[in-house]
Order: structure tokens, then sequence, then C-alpha cells
């Protein structure tokens, strides 16, 4: 068919995905829309409550244990949260990194070049300023521990602040800001496996590889009775837990075995067909349970910080409670924004139409989020109930509400813009089912 759209240029950066990319990127983000709602939700409760008359309760309720006492297993409920819980918004994670190097945007060097540059720096800039701002402020090394918490990027909850702006985020940037959360969350991972993991058990580790292996085996396969699956799931999480790594490794490890592309045959016993995108099949029932209850439970243990009686005064005095707020504000815009903006100026790569470094500003403002993991890092270096760690969190939650604020005031001057582009992206002149704009020719 003719189209009157001119190609775009092959040197742009930041393009607007294909038609089928926009499609699953739309989904995914419709849910963690949701799931950020419900997880702020769930970290105002958590701030109430630990604020109320009724705090001594929450602190029960969080630091009960239950689980058999055998295999390390008996845990708070804060602690499964933290490793049971969260270890299914990872197993999402590593469906999504499967499924992004196979089949979407990091396929190619060309595709992946611009998100997987944007997370690197959106990594290394923020530990930078937290590192820096410590040492400036004569923080020891027990205080700088916590240089990992400012790097991760809360998708769901950076995406709760565009529902909140109405923003009508163009397809190329909500792309973007996915494919660089999911790269966002492989670095984080892999900072908590090398970094944040002590007294390794070798033995418990290498005996995690036979459930891991028989899971692989089946999904391989097609055969997802769940049955089968969850057992073995089980079985390679609680191996993982005992081994000292972080036990949401495993669901990393969990999610990037299933398979996305087709294969060559399946035995009769399988459940699915041989051509069956099996990790989109998983993410897609998966993600709400993720979004909607794993994730909003974990931010409910631990949003709970005392904020009265001299808790914020005491965190604004901590020298990594400052270092944190600095490092998600302007460590994750500098890094995000400065990495994005140098590979254009080397390449001589430009924007899309339609698209100007001031949406890029506010898209780098708004990975300064952070949350889920941040706190989960807050966790792992400096103690679960600790005093220092009850400062994290208030630094997380100023930083990221600053972050938020800044980017929602950004986006929401280029909103008008924004609507123009969508309604351009939603136009179907042949009636086709496919917006004109998705089947312009892009070499």
């Amino acid at each position: 068919m003719t189209n009157s759209t001119p190609p775009r240029k092959s040197g742009t950066i930041l393009r607007r995905p294909a038609w089928a990319e926009s499609q699953y990127v739309a989904e995914a983000l419709r849910t963690e829309t949701i799931g950020g709602a419900l997880l702020l939700a769930a970290a105002v409760a958590a701030l109430v409550f630990a604020n109320s008359p009724w705090r001594e309760a929450y602190e029960t309720l969080r630091d009960t244990y239950v689980g058999p006492e055998w295999g390390d297993l008996r845990l708070s409920l804060g602690h499964w949260a933290a490793d049971g819980l969260l270890a299914i918004f990872f197993f999402v994670a590593g469906l999504e990194l499967k499924r992004e190097f196979l089949v979407g945007e990091l396929r190619t060097v060309a595709k992946a070049a611009v998100p997987v540059t944007a997370a690197i720096g959106g990594v290394i800039m923020p530990a930078l300023v937290f590192v820096g701002i410590v040492l400036a402020l004569g923080g020891d090394s027990q205080a700088l521990r916590g240089w990992a918490i400012p790097t991760a990027t809360d998708i769901a909850f950076a995406l709760a602040v565009l529902a909140v702006i109405g923003s009508y985020l163009p397809s190329a940037l909500r792309s973007f800001l996915l494919t660089l959360a999911v790269v966002d969350d492989l670095i984080a991972i892999t900072i908590i496996a090398i970094f944040y993991t002590a007294d390794l058990e070798v033995t418990a580790l290498l005996w995690a590889v036979l459930p891991l292996a028989a899971f692989a085996m089946l999904v391989q396969r097609r055969i997802t009775y769940w049955w089968l699956l969850i057992p073995l799931a089980f079985a390679t999480w609680t191996l993982v837990h005992a081994s000292g790594v972080h036990a949401t490794v495993a669901g990393v490890l969990l999610g990037l075995v299933v398979p996305v592309k087709a294969r060559a045959s399946v035995p009769k016993i399988s459940t699915l067909e041989r051509d069956t995108d099996v990790a989109h099949r998983f993410e897609h029932r998966i993600r709400p349970l993720s979004a909607g209850f794993a994730v909003p439970v974990f931010a409910f243990f631990a949003s709970g910080v005392t904020v009265i009686g001299g808790g914020f005064a005491a965190a604004a005095a901590d020298e990594v409670a400052i270092a944190i707020v600095c490092a998600l504000v302007l460590g994750k815009l500098f890094g995000v924004f400065g990495t994005t903006w140098l590979l254009a100026r080397f390449t001589r790569a430009e924007l899309d139409e339609g698209l100007g470094w001031r949406d890029v500003f506010g898209l780098a403002l708004l990975t300064g989020v952070g949350f889920t993991v941040s706190l989960l890092v807050g966790e792992l270096a400096f103690g679960e109930g600790s005093e220092r760690n009850d400062h994290v969190k208030l630094a997380v939650l100023m930083g990221s509400l600053i972050a938020a604020i800044l980017a929602s005031i950004v986006l929401r001057l280029r909103n008008t813009h924004y609507k123009q582009i969508a309604e351009l992206e939603k136009h179907d002149g042949d009636a086709d089912g496919i917006p004109d704009v998705y089947q312009r020719d892009d070499t």
C-alpha cells in the first residue's frame, strides 16, 4: 500500500516500535500501571499504620515468623515478601529479558544500543553520586554498602505517576522506558547476586541446578502442567535461598529458561503447540499476580517506617539518606539523559520525528522513581529492621517523590503535543486494524 507519510531516517534513536511490539508494550504497561496504583496504595497504608496508634500491631504482623523449621524456611512475613513474593516479580523480569533479547527491542545491536547504554548510565551515575556524597559528608565503609540502592527504576511506580498526570506518552518513549527498565532489572539482579551474597553455600547452589534443569526441560518441550512446574520452581527457589544467594535470583533464572521461539517438534504429552511463545503466555498470566499482589504486599511490609518522634530528622541527618535522594534525582537524570545525548552526539543520530531532547529529559527524571528494588537492596545492605534501613526507606520515598514531581512538570508541559502523536498513532485510514503510521516503510 502507499502511505503519504515519508519513511523515517535510518539514523534515528528512540524510534517508534513495530506494531506488534507496540501492542505488547501497551499490554504490559496497562498491567504495570494498575500494579503501580496498588503499590502506591500499599506504601501509603504502611506509612499510615507505622505512624499510628496501631504501629505495634503492624510491626508484630511484619515480624511474625511462619514456615517449616527445615531448610531455613521459617521466616518473618516481611522476609517472605522480600525473598518469596519478589521472586515472582523477578520471574516476570526474566521472562521479559528473554523475550526482549530474542524477539523484542534488544534483539539487534542497533535497537539495543540506546536503552542498554541509557540503563548502564542510569546505574553508574547514581552509584557515583551516592559514593561521592557519602564520602564528602564523612561517611564510613559501612555507609558505602548502600551504593546500589539508587540505581534501580521502579517501572510500576513510574507508570502510576504517568497515569496520575494523564500523560499521552508516545509509543517510542513508552517502549524506551519499558526496555530500559528490563535492562535495569538485569543489572540490579546481577548486583544483588554478586555484591550482596554472604556465606555462599556452593553445594546448595549446585543442587539447585537439578530442579532448574528439570523445569527448563519441561517448558522447552511445552509440557506446562502446573503440578509439575510449581514444585520444581519452589525447589529451585528453596535451594538458591539456602545457598546464601538472594532467593530472587532463582526467579530470574527460571524466567530465562522459558522458551520464546518455536521448537522443531514436541512430544505427544506436550500441552502447547511447538511454536507457542511460552514466555509470553507465562508473562500474560503471571504479570497480574506480580503487579497486583506480590509487589504491593512487599511494599506494604517494606515501607512501614516511623516518621513521627524524630524519625524524619534522624534520616535527614544521615549521609546515606542524603546521598540516596540526590542520586535518585540527579544521578538518574544525568546518567540516562547524558548517555543518550552522548550516544546521539557521537553517532550523529537524531531523535525520531515529533520528539525533542526535553522529552528525553522528562523521561530521564522519571527513571529516578525507584522503589521496589531500592528497598530490597537497602535491606540487604543494612539489615531488615535496622535504624539505617529505616532512613533508606524514607530517602527512597522522598527521592522518588521529588523525581516524580519534576518529571510530571516536564512531561505535562508536552502533553498537548503527546496527544497529537497519540491520535496519529491511532489513525487507521484504510480500516485494516493497523494504524497507518506503523505501516510506512522504515528502510
